[in-house]
């Protein structure tokens, strides 16, 4: 019988030198959870109560435990790769279908744009919801990257919110723009066709009398009128000046001049080569009459051309953002989490991912920053929570326990020959 003991305990020393060894070998494996051995003592069962005559059997191994604590953070410098701060578990998807989870943010691009990881598994995410600013969280679906942001728009509006300088005087020449000493000011923006071309939009004020500008517009060159000429006997001509009038406070003067009850005006469409005539709404609203410097507090405009993807942005609560060429942005979704009520039930598929059993309980898929979810850090990886000194100890305790039980099967064997050799 002592060499049965001591076989099992030889058994559950090489155990658990398998699991330091396999731990140490993955000290360096992004979101490497590592396991610790445990062990039960084994005694005869028998109706009879031997349990204060008989010594026990030995040793067995009960389970490997995965120990789920936080690793450390590294930081990287690719935006894909995600850390998770806290609890919680990625959601991967396989092109099967299948699920699995993993504490591993090291995400890439395919060649369809989806992002995944080493093993070709698909991100999953709360999909948004057109026209606002949630997520459907019913539902998850795989992160893919666009290329481009889509068709260019147009411009269709420009605010303009400007002090023109009160204590300016009329100039004395007619208006040209190309004579500096015909206007006031100028300034210029960058606006677009619906083919996504762009064009310079200049503005020139010139001031009329007191408390009354003249604005004129040119885009490439080309000065717009307010509204257009009337063909037929009598001809009405093209008025180029938008009259914008102010009080004695400095304030705009809504619904006089050119100027709408909104403080807006509308131009005549200005047509474009191979594209959509440009029709312009200039909001006025916000300018004012000052007697200081000529001033552009806001010079903003709606339009922008077709764009190329070039960079993805993860914030905190994993919200997924796409920057394009074109100055755009848009949400792609919202990473999606899962945690158990117990993880260490979860079983271990390798390449460090995981998947649900009956004994780890279903998962709970919510979003990162709530309830019990942990935070995301984009740029960054969860390291292995393997303590490297730590297992070294253990290392040399598996082998003391090694040696103890082969000297146990050392120590049975000279007695047994000593009961042989007894004559």
């Amino acid at each position: 019988m002592p060499f049965r003991i001591a076989l099992s305990g030889i058994d559950a020393a090489s155990t658990d030198l398998e699991v330091t060894g396999h731990n140490i070998a993955n000290a360096s494996t992004v979101g490497f959870k590592q396991s610790r051995a445990e062990f039960a003592d084994i005694y005869a069962n028998s109706i009879q109560d031997v349990s204060a005559t008989t010594a026990g059997r030995g040793v067995r191994v009960v389970r490997v435990a995965q120990q789920f604590s936080q690793g450390g953070i590294d930081f990287t410098s690719n935006n894909l790769d995600l850390a998770i701060n806290g609890e919680g578990f990625f959601i991967m998807a396989d092109a099967a279908g299948n699920t699995s989870y993993t504490r591993a943010g090291a995400f890439g691009s395919d060649r369809d744009g989806y992002v995944v990881n080493h093993a070709g598994d698909r991100l999953q995410v709360f999909s948004p919801i057109a026209g606002t600013d949630n997520f459907n969280t019913g539902s998850t679906a795989d992160l893919q990257l666009p290329s481009l942001s889509g068709p260019p728009s147009p411009t269709s509006s420009v605010v303009a919110s400007l002090n023109l300088n009160a204590t300016e005087s009329v100039p004395g020449v007619a208006f040209s723009p190309t004579n500096a000493a015909s206007y006031n000011h100028s300034t210029s923006t960058t606006i677009y066709d619906s083919l996504g071309s762009a064009h310079t939009q200049t503005m020139y004020y010139r001031k009329a009398a007191p408390n009354s500008w003249e604005a004129y517009t040119s885009i490439d060159g080309s000065i717009v009128p307010l509204t257009a000429a009337v063909a037929g006997p009598p001809a009405v001509p093209a008025v180029e000046a938008v009259e914008i009038n102010f009080d004695n406070s400095g304030a705009i003067v809504p619904s006089s001049g050119d100027i709408n009850a909104t403080g807006e005006v509308t131009l005549t469409p200005h047509p474009v080569a191979g594209a959509a005539d440009i029709t312009l709404n200039f909001n006025y609203s916000s300018s004012t009459q000052f007697g200081g410097t000529f001033d552009v507090n806001d010079l903003s405009q709606d339009g922008f051309s077709s764009g190329r993807l070039s960079g993805i942005d993860i914030d905190a609560t994993g919200v997924v953002f796409a920057r394009f060429t074109n100055g755009q942005s848009t949400a792609l979704g919202k990473v999606a989490m899962a945690r158990f009520s117990n993880p260490q039930g979860m079983r271990q598929l390798g390449d460090t991912s995981w998947a649900e059993t009956f004994t780890s309980g279903d998962p709970s898929v919510g979003e990162a920053g709530t309830s019990s979810f942990g935070l995301m850090q984009s740029g960054a990886l969860e390291s292995s929570n393997v303590d490297i000194a730590e297992q070294l100890v253990n290392l040399i305790t598996a082998q003391r326990n090694f040696q103890a039980n082969a000297q146990v099967i050392t120590t049975a064997d000279t007695i047994t020959q000593t009961i042989i050799n007894l004559r």
